[in-house]
């Protein structure tokens, strides 16, 4: 293959629509392939496992970067066996669901189910749940596999994990981060809430899973390198009107609030602050 031909398939474009997979709350990012495909059709997928699942199609399709890193393909439509597979999946999902809380009353677990899942084309059933600690369930796995009489799973999610697979809207009147775009929990901490500025209420800083907003951690970087090299609060800046004191900042506005030793104080643009150096000060005073 010749550059010239190498750079055109390199911008040739995708086909990618977005599909929903069952007992999944975000939307995957498919190519389509040689399949024709529009919004509502039932599809058969290739994950990125090299699982078989079974989806519908929401949005698209759109044509975009081949460079763009898709979760999973089309390998074609669904067909009537197909769709006898899925009725006959969703029925017994719901009769493992009813029988399991049944039986972990009767068992007096300290465990709560989230979900129920049979996948597609495969001789299982997966059970999620959350607890607080560690759960003795293996009378309630014998009850399960004896009524059953297929392979079961029983796996302790968290919180966070949780609400992924629920789906919901945040404080913020959007969907859920965890349920739509992002793939990876990454640890959130009280120290970014204090570095953005945001007050420590738990009602503002925690999500619907009750642990800290994931989206905390989104700017944290940000903020953490725009206030690397400025006054803390509390030091001592030099500024246009006088020596005062760092209140707050606003890293957005690109401010700081000064507070002067009237009393008052005012908003000033950082690039017209300068942080007193005590020892020059000292040094002058006692020359």
């Amino acid at each position: 293959m010749s550059a010239k031909q190498a750079l055109k398939e390199k911008k040739k474009k995708l086909r990618i629509v977005g599909v929903a997979v069952r007992h999944r709350a975000k939307l995957y990012p498919v190519e389509t392939g040689s399949v024709r495909v529009r919004k509502g059709t039932k599809v058969i997928l290739e994950g990125q496992e090299g699982e078989t699942l079974i989806g519908e199609v929401i949005t698209g399709p759109r044509k975009l970067s081949s460079d763009l890193k898709v979760g999973a393909r089309i390998i074609r439509r669904a067909n009537q066996e197909d769709m006898e597979k899925l009725r006959n999946d969703i029925r017994l999902e719901k009769n493992v669901k009813s029988y399991c809380l049944e039986r972990i009353a009767f068992h007096k677990l300290p465990m709560d189910l989230v979900d129920v899942e049979k996948p597609f084309n495969e001789n299982k059933v997966i059970i999620y749940f959350t607890a607080d600690g560690r759960v003795d369930f293996r009378a309630l796995l014998k009850d399960l596999v004896a009524k059953f009489r297929t392979r079961i799973e029983l796996r302790q999610i968290g919180v966070r994990q949780e609400a992924s697979m629920i789906g919901g809207i945040g404080p913020c009147g959007r969907p859920l981060c965890c349920a739509t775009f992002l793939k990876d929990f990454t640890p959130v901490t009280i120290k970014m809430a204090k570095i953005q500025d945001i007050p420590l209420n738990p009602n503002k800083i925690s999500g619907t899973c009750g642990r800290l907003m994931c989206c905390l951690s989104f700017e944290h970087d940000f903020y953490e390198e725009s206030k690397e090299d400025l006054p803390e609060v509390g030091k001592k800046v030099k500024t246009m009107y006088g020596e005062g004191k760092v209140l707050r900042y606003n890293i957005l506005r690109d401010t700081l609030t000064v507070v002067f030793e009237s009393g008052n104080s005012m908003e000033i643009k950082i690039e017209d602050v300068k942080e007193v150096n005590e020892n020059e000060r000292d040094e002058r005073e006692r020359g």
